[in-house]
């Protein structure tokens, strides 16, 4: 039998597949629903059947800082530098005469310094002020949904219900 990859059938494992189950609750942030999914698996409940969905996923990025050339060449100064070191102490393990293992390191360090401060120059030039900033970007949801495979959908809504009256409704 000859199969398409659009198919559907024989999907390669690993691919992404899209979540199933029921939903058991909707939830403002992931501490919530990982604190759902925490209070099922506390209480013996078969949470490999449970799945933490986010839904309207957004990329948030933070700006951390504004960016100079001298914040610029000092990083990549720094960056360099620690890449060096790492370097330099490998070579100076197979140092073979006494006394020459500090050497290495000290070459590598100034080596990595000037290599880290052109690259980090170079790409901050090619820029051209146009990103003249920092930031962390980060992947948030608007909302987080718990599913559950139906078969226990029914127990988990009641085990959260519970959950959500407050501390002497849920069952230890």
């Amino acid at each position: 039998m000859v199969t398409s990859p659009f198919s559907g059938q024989g999907q390669m494992p690993g691919l992404p597949t899209p979540p199933t189950g029921w939903p058991i609750g909707s939830y403002a942030t992931y501490a919530e629903a990982q604190r759902a999914v925490d209070h099922l698996a506390d209480n013996q409940f078969p949470v490999a059947e449970v799945t933490i969905v986010g839904v309207d996923l957004m990329l948030v990025e933070r700006v951390l800082r504004r960016l100079t050339w001298g914040r610029v060449i000092g990083q990549g100064a720094a960056s360099g530098a620690w890449f060096g070191l790492f370097v330099g102490v490998l070579l100076s393990l197979f140092a073979t005469q006494a006394g020459t293992g500090v050497i290495p390191i000290m070459v590598g360090v100034a080596t990595g310094a000037v290599f880290g401060t052109v690259f980090a120059a170079a790409g901050y030039a090619a820029t051209r002020g146009r990103r003249d900033f920092a930031s962390a970007s980060q992947l948030v949801a608007g909302r987080y949904d718990v599913l559950c495979q139906p078969r226990h959908a029914e127990q988990a809504r009641d085990m959260l219900a519970k959950l959500a009256m407050g501390p002497g409704t849920a069952t230890a």
